[in-house]
């Protein structure tokens, strides 16, 4: 039974991004273990509170990723 469980910052994917990204993530898993599991294929999403999560001792929020993700459309 297979079960994957992304951690975000909250506020950044909206509710129709995480219904998205589960049933991609779901997709993916099964191409490996077989489309069999289907029914029993978990996937869980947690978002930890804005400020909360950081990265190389900087606190970073949905704003911060908004950026990042502009940046690499543009490149």
């Amino acid at each position: 039974m297979p079960l994957v469980q992304i951690t975000g910052i909250g506020g950044y994917l909206t509710l129709e991004q995480k219904q998205e990204m589960i049933r991609k993530v779901t997709d993916a898993v099964l191409a490996v273990e077989g489309e069999g599991l289907r029914p029993v294929t978990w996937v869980t999403i947690e978002d930890v509170q804005r400020g909360a999560w950081g990265v190389g001792g900087q606190p970073v929020t949905d704003e911060d990723l908004r950026v990042l993700a502009r940046q690499k459309d543009a490149a």
